[in-house]
């Protein structure tokens, strides 16, 4: 199969397991994003600690679920804040015991990637369901929304980079960390981002004001950038070029969600912050 049309059709699979996930009904996005997380792990685990303390690997990406589902709990007012961060304290704490009773102690220093893990993906994703219950019920339209934000972003970075950023603009912004991205693309990303953003504040999807519609596209676009090139410093010291191959064409779901991980935090925060939400 032609790679383009690989990637396109796994591509739109990709698409409508999300928007399925997001739209049809909570438990779905539960389920959706618990998988999300467990496989986020596996792929950093991999990256980071190979086959060092497997078991721990193991143990560490069941907690980091958990951290997630106590999440949903709390979000979704089923448990108070005290049970999900005494839940979380547990859970932490019993993975250090694991590895003091593990019977291999060689390059202990790697289980710190343990706890890295749970800080870089864990949290963040149990954080998106603050996203979904901002209304005070289940809604995925603004985390659809959010997505949206990203995609435009991605896609104005890529257009804008290989028109612009090749001879015109050839200027790059972190040549060591991601030689490909310009300060073409990230123009033309930010523009895009802003773009839809403006779009959703005209088709009604976002309520809130035009100016802030416009800041927080701004702001997504610019956490999302930082946040594609944290896991590039990542895959860069692992030298690697993706985190798995789960998606075929596509790589893995770290590829897939790394600018989401600084972008939705700082999106949600912004308007958690100024009350429009």
């Amino acid at each position: 199969m032609n790679s383009t049309v690989k990637r396109t059709i796994f591509g739109v699979l990709f698409l409508a397991v999300m928007l399925g996930g997001l739209l049809f009904s909570q438990i779905a996005f539960v389920i959706l994003f618990a998988f999300i997380t467990a496989v986020m792990l596996y792929e950093f685990y991999k990256m980071t600690m190979g086959k060092a303390y497997r078991n721990i690997q193991y143990t560490a990406i069941l907690f980091g679920t958990l951290i997630f589902v106590g999440g949903y709990l709390y979000f979704f007012g089923k448990q108070d804040l005290t049970e999900w961060v005494c839940e979380s304290v547990i859970l932490v704490l019993g993975l250090m015991v694991c590895t003091i009773v593990d019977k291999n102690h060689a390059d202990f220093l790697k289980t710190g990637y343990l706890y890295a893990g749970l800080v870089y993906i864990a949290l963040p994703l149990a954080l998106s369901n603050a996203i979904v219950s901002a209304t005070g019920e289940f809604s995925g339209l603004l985390m659809v929304s959010f997505f949206c934000i990203i995609w435009a972003s991605d896609v104005g970075a890529y257009c804008f980079g290989m028109l612009f950023g090749q001879k015109l603009w050839p200027a790059k912004m972190c040549q060591q960390i991601s030689p490909k991205k310009s300060w073409a693309g990230f123009i033309g990303g930010l523009a895009m981002a802003m773009l839809a953003g403006a779009i959703l504040h005209w088709t009604v999807l976002w309520t809130f004001p035009l100016l802030h519609c416009l800041i927080v596209s701004a702001l997504m676009h610019v956490m999302g950038v930082f946040g594609d090139l944290f896991e590039s410093l990542w895959k860069r010291a692992a030298g690697i070029k993706d985190s798995g191959n789960i998606i075929p064409g596509h790589g893995g779901l770290m590829d897939r969600f790394d600018s989401s991980l600084f972008a939705f935090p700082a999106g949600y925060i912004y308007l958690l912050t100024l009350g429009l939400i």
